[in-house]
């Protein structure tokens, strides 16, 4: 293998390990100042849940369960809203969402995805009031009204006929609930020095997935501000919270494949908006995130147009909604985050909409983007061809030009132009392949349409696959706790690889092959834990690239017709023009009075005598 080859092999692997660790957030975890508040009970335990009201424009009278009204509760009762993809209930008690159903997806172990029920979600409005108390809406009774089979509005009923209603309205085939809040007549039983209602939005994100450990890593809270094109989000991988300032659009509750998100239509004027996240000791659930949003309440009535979005992280989805929920989804920064949108997603899509196998489809992806990358690297795999050729008469020239760097430097450069190669020619086929390398290492384990997809042994394509889990909790440091199997196919094929371009340049000797064989065994531990469909797209993209490469050889690359090509070349006087840079260094060199040539300092001129 040429050395330059070699050095491409060196710089993509270190260049992957900065990757990887690049997106893992490694902000340290922030000391707490406050004590976390002891959240108060949104509920009493109830023994039944069912869900009243049919019809059009009923009114919820019957309840659910007796409660002794002393205690100050408020009995609760229960009504539903529905489409094809998303199944509501709502409880009076507070006038919220109680229990959100996603109906196309399920959790691991098959049971109903279920976004947030039991008291796993809080949104809860504190008015101050004039009198020095403070009403908080989820201890109101909120009556509730259905309109439709896809309206509801609870009202909530206060001093001095002040009310509060919200309406919910849910359009057929959407993920997105329309959200009104309507304070009214609320001007002259307020507090005057404190015009402002506290939105606490709260959850306790249960696991969907199949790692507690997984989901954690990709849980956190996302938002954008209306006036800015970027999405910013809190710490993933460590507890974290943020101030933010006005004129923010929306805030995502975000867990790896599925969302909650508020999204204002008028944004969230006011500034002080504060979100956190917290990591529970326990796993019962993966994290608390909490948001608090002020809303000013100067006027008598006062309307907060917002939307409620519950659904999948899905790209098209997200990007139709045209405020940049689609941009929560991790496909990496910068070019690679380009390639992922601009050409692996578009291809992917197509191909989904004719092959149901996400096993064909990936190997259909890797064909196409391999082929793809052929045709305009062909010239860079012949120059690597005649790199090798040439290799003889580079030894020479460096045994022939003992230490004078510059002249063996000149004459390599001589012999390259008469060949017609270039000297990147081994490094330059990895580093083309490089954005697409790292395109990948995002695009799987964020794409949903892989979640739950089946393929061999892998139950899950989106996840790792394990042919063998240690018993008893064993787990090794660097590599996890079971083995994957298409892990081991894609270390295999990879030394394989190696092994094979040892074998045909000769070229690979003492510590350069030893790095070059620590690697793959590296990879493993990086992605035994990783999707099983990434560590797939490498093992067939291998086994491509030894056969492209095999047939290259000895199919397309006539090596007896590139030394007859070079023999012919030399006879040529070729004439090796300096560049514009290395004569501004020659340049410097003569005003310092060393020779450009030696490098080495001119012998001063001896006085009396004066130069030829």
């Amino acid at each position: 293998m040429e050395r330059s080859s070699i050095t491409g092999y060196i710089l993509i692997f270190f260049l992957f390990i900065g990757f990887y660790f690049l997106n893992k957030d490694t902000t340290d975890e922030l000391e707490k100042q406050d004590a976390i508040e002891e959240k108060q009970e949104i509920a009493d335990k109830t023994e039944t849940h069912s869900s009243i009201i049919q019809g059009d424009s009923s009114v919820v009278e019957s309840t659910i369960e007796s409660v002794d009204d002393s205690s100050g509760s408020v009995t609760e009762s229960f009504i539903s809203l529905e489409n094809e993809v998303l199944a509501i209930d709502f409880t009076n008690k507070g006038g919220v969402p109680v229990k959100v159903n996603l109906k196309d997806y399920h959790r691991y172990d098959s049971s109903d995805l279920i976004l947030f029920e039991d008291n796993q979600m809080t949104m809860n409005y504190s008015l101050p009031m004039a009198s020095g108390t403070v009403v908080n809406t989820q201890d109101l009774n909120f009556v509730a009204q259905k309109v439709g089979d896809s309206s509801v509005i609870l009202t909530a009923s206060l001093t001095n006929n002040a009310k509060i209603i919200q309406t919910y309205t849910l359009s057929p085939n959407s993920y997105l609930v329309d959200y009104k809040v309507q304070f009214e007549g609320l001007k002259d039983i307020i507090a005057p020095n404190n015009r402002y209602a506290e939105l606490e939005w709260a959850a306790r994100v249960q696991g969907q997935e199949k790692t507690i450990k997984a989901e954690r890593e990709a849980t956190t809270i996302y938002y954008k501000y209306k006036s800015e094109g970027d999405v910013d989000y809190l710490s993933e991988t460590s507890d974290d919270d943020d101030k933010l300032e006005s004129n923010v659009q929306w805030i995502s509750f975000k867990q790896r494949f599925f969302n909650q998100t508020l999204i204002s239509n008028t944004q969230f004027t006011e500034d002080g908006i504060t979100i956190e996240t917290v990591t529970p000791e326990d796993e019962e659930y993966v994290k608390d995130l909490t948001a608090k949003i002020y809303i000013p309440l100067e006027r008598n009535s006062v309307l907060e147009d917002l939307d409620l979005y519950y659904g999948p992280n899905h790209y098209q989805t997200l990007e139709n909604e045209g405020i940049d929920l689609q941009k929560m989804i991790p496909l990496g920064w910068g070019i690679f985050g380009w390639v992922n949108k601009g050409i692996v997603i578009p291809i992917f899509n197509w191909l989904d909409n004719y092959f149901v196998n996400y096993g064909l489809i990936i190997l259909l992806l890797t064909l196409i983007i391999k082929m793809a990358l052929f045709f305009p690297m062909f010239k860079v795999y012949k120059s690597t061809a005649k790199m090798k050729l040439l290799k003889p008469e580079l030894d020479e020239i460096k045994a022939r030009t003992g230490d004078d760097a510059q002249k063996a430097q000149q004459e390599q450069m001589k012999l390259y132009k008469q060949a017609g190669v270039s000297p990147l020619g081994g490094c330059l086929p990895q580093l083309v392949q490089m954005p697409i390398l790292f395109a990948m290492f995002r695009f799987f384990p964020a794409s949903i349409e892989l979640r739950q997809e089946k393929l061999w042994w892998a139950e899950d394509l989106s996840s790792y696959d394990s042919i063998y889990d240690f018993p008893n909790g064993f787990d090794i440091p660097f590599y996890g706790d079971h083995i994957s199997l298409f892990t081991l196919m894609m270390t295999a094929v990879t030394i394989l690889y190696t092994y094979m371009n040892s074998q045909s340049s000769g070229q690979m000797v003492g510590p350069m092959k030893t790095v070059m064989y620590i690697m793959p065994i590296m990879f493993l531990g990086f992605f035994n834990n990783y999707a099983a469909a990434l560590s797939f797209y490498y093992f067939l993209s291998t086994c491509i690239t030894i056969i492209q490469n095999f047939v290259i050889r000895k199919f397309v690359i006539d090596e007896d017709k590139l030394r007859l090509q070079i023999a012919a070349s030399k006879k040529k006087k070729v004439k090796v023009k300096k560049s514009g840079f290395q004569k501004r260094l020659e340049d410097m060199a003569k005003k310092r009075g060393i020779d450009p040539k030696t490098m080495k300092a001119k012998k001063p001129t001896p006085k009396g005598k004066k130069k030829k």
